[in-house]
């Protein structure tokens, strides 16, 4: 547990700018007013030119981070489909995206702070050293020594260690955790966490406590600095707020991790 001396400290970030045209899935200005951290999608699973500007601006006038959520190529599989990519070509496709989505974060005078990888990619690199080693070396070819936001144990972590990168963990208050400590895949049945109560109480657990309920009924420590709260379900924003208000009454503080 968190030393009672010490108010806990928890970032929240959100998967933004997930649209594409006049497709828009996430409620980005809504959740602005909530996260502090904005994982914004980089045009390979979902965003566009105009879509990113809009959120890097919106972004940048309530104070948020700007964080790039870097995918596989898959637009029609939202980045949740399982794919064979060589470590280069998918070291340059991580590059080329921090750098797309960089231009438009200076435009609305700001700049990219940190790199989260979406979907496939993340729960890959959760294991695949080679696919998280790809990914390392594509965030440092982009520069400025990004943290790295992740699942605390990964191997992306491990690589970004040893590529002298900061790392920052982090805990999903609306997916199921194995005993092990990772996330329950998606096509299994309750890997989701649909009842708002319990989002709020594992949340308030994560937070506090720095633990988590697994599938199994075991409990399972989370040394996480930032909360994922997902902006691409029905009443997100709602629940968002919810959470936030929940943590703030019970002393949490929320502020950026970067």
């Amino acid at each position: 547990m968190s030393d009672p001396a010490t108010p806990p400290v928890i970032d929240l970030n959100a998967d933004l700018g997930e649209g594409f045209g006049r497709w828009q899935l996430t409620d980005d200005e809504a959740l602005l007013s909530v996260v502090t951290s904005a994982n914004v999608a980089c045009g390979f699973h979902a965003g566009d030119p105009a879509t990113m500007r809009r959120v890097c601006e919106l972004a940048a006038e309530r104070g948020v981070v700007i964080g790039a959520q870097v995918s596989y190529r898959d637009l029609a599989g939202f980045g949740r489909r399982a794919m064979e990519v060589p470590p280069k070509e998918l070291s340059a496709e991580i590059t080329y995206q921090i750098g797309a989505l960089d231009v438009f974060a200076r435009a609305a005078g700001t700049r990219v702070r940190y790199v989260k990888p979406h979907g496939a990619l993340y729960n890959r690199c959760v294991h695949d050293e080679e696919q998280a080693g790809a990914v390392i070396d594509g965030i440092r070819a982009a520069g400025g020594g990004l943290p790295v936001l992740g699942l605390p144990g990964s191997r992306l972590h491990e690589a970004a260690g040893r590529a002298e990168l900061p790392v920052v963990g982090e805990a999903f208050a609306d997916r199921s955790y194995t005993d092990e400590g990772t996330l329950v895949p998606r096509r299994e049945p309750g890997a989701v966490v649909h009842d708002a109560d319990e989002v709020v109480k594992r949340a308030l657990g994560m937070a506090r406590d720095r633990t988590v309920t697994s599938r199994d009924g075991r409990r399972v420590a989370i040394t996480a600095r930032s909360l994922c709260l997902h902006g691409d379900t029905p009443g997100a924003a709602d629940l968002a707020r919810r959470v936030r208000s929940e943590l703030a009454a019970a002393g949490v503080r929320i502020r950026s991790f970067a």
